[in-house]
């Protein structure tokens, strides 16, 4: 019986550092059992239990990740569709809209206020869906890549791990964007062709037909998926660094409300070189939407090496801007929902023991 009772010690998780069990052990224990509280290791497994509400890659955790994308992306760039609207109108009429404050200026003589807002619709729905897809399929695919690789090789090639991953995500999120993003520029660039997603879509498919919502789905790929690949890499990266060079304590440490200033911080980074990268592309794509006919080769070769980055700096500011809010939306959802956040990843004691750095 006392070695059953052993064997039970050994395997609980929640128990103290292991001790031999004798007949001595035993009649002591129960001589004093109202100095052992019974409860104290059960009390410590509920709390371990009740700090987050799902496991990491549970069914649970990747849909309450989606719905995190949902939130973040459909609403941020929702907030700066007039910055957007702007943008789009420098790169297909640079002669008319000479700059952001001058396209700002011509808009709202034009338009009036309200045709700030031009192309809202299509973007809340459009973002909204991209959103499900780029955060919900990127944690998917991220632990799937991870379990293919090993504990090891993830640590070891994590930024290859990251790229693929974002990667693999932005490519179903662009297909579920595309529809309306084509509404969107069309409704933004050409005055008179329709002012709301109920005009333009139907009018849109008399004309095309369904390749009408398709067409800039390759150049959306190739806006999109370099910007997505950096927006997660340099953003992973930039936390890990920022926790080993910058914050001064370790993030096990630090509050919620802490850790999401790094949060803030790393995505504005990254945003940065993400409008960089995609830029080209997205110039390309705002040209293809507005224009019947045309192929992305085609509108390339006419805007040249210095038409692909008209518009660059109001492109900076808004993906700057919505990236960091981004991430900072999405790591507050997981936090109001208690989500598992891992930290940054470290050597595995396997690894160190192959590399020889431990003692």
């Amino acid at each position: 019986m006392y070695s059953s009772v052993a064997q039970l010690a050994r395997v609980n998780p929640f128990s103290a550092p292991h001790f031999q069990l004798g007949q001595d052990c035993v009649t002591s224990r129960k001589s004093n059992t109202s100095q052992v509280p019974p409860v104290r290791h059960l009390a410590a497994a509920a709390t371990v239990e009740e700090e987050y509400s799902c496991a990491y890659g549970s069914g649970k955790f990747f849909a309450l990740c989606g719905f995190g994308g949902i939130i973040s992306c459909g609403t941020t760039h929702t907030a700066v569709v007039p910055l957007d609207l702007v943008k789009c109108r420098i790169q297909v009429d640079p002669k008319k809209y000479k700059s952001i404050f001058n396209g700002f200026s011509v808009t709202l003589k034009e338009d009036g206020v309200r045709g700030l807002a031009k192309g809202w619709a299509p973007t809340f729905i459009g973002y909204s869906m991209q959103g499900l897809c780029k955060f919900g399929f990127y944690e998917v695919f991220k632990v799937l890549y991870a379990n293919m690789l090993g504990e090891e090789n993830t640590y070891l090639w994590r930024t290859s791990l990251y790229l693929a991953a974002s990667a693999s995500a932005e490519f179903f999120a662009d297909i579920a964007l595309c529809p309306m993003e084509a509404a969107k520029v069309r409704i933004q660039t050409q005055p008179g062709y329709a002012n709301t997603l109920r005009e333009a879509a139907p009018k849109m498919y008399a004309e095309e037909g369904i390749w009408a919502f398709y067409k800039g789905v390759a150049p959306l790929w190739m806006r999109q998926i370099p910007y997505t690949m950096m927006k997660f890499a340099c953003f992973e990266r930039t936390v890990e660094a920022l926790y080993k060079h910058v914050v001064p304590k370790p993030r096990s440490e630090c509050s919620k409300s802490e850790q999401l200033v790094v949060t803030f911080v790393a995505g504005y980074i990254a945003g940065v070189f993400c409008a960089i990268v995609s830029h080209p592309a997205d110039s390309v794509v705002s040209v293809l939407n507005k224009e019947k006919g045309s192929t992305a080769l085609e509108v390339l070769k006419r805007l040249g090496p210095k038409g692909v980055w008209k518009g660059l700096t109001a492109r900076i500011i808004m993906i700057g801007t919505l990236t960091a809010l981004q991430w900072f939306i999405y790591d507050s959802v997981k936090v109001y929902f208690r989500l598992p956040r891992p930290p940054p990843p470290e050597m595995p004691e396997s690894l160190k023991k192959k590399l020889g750095l431990t003692q």
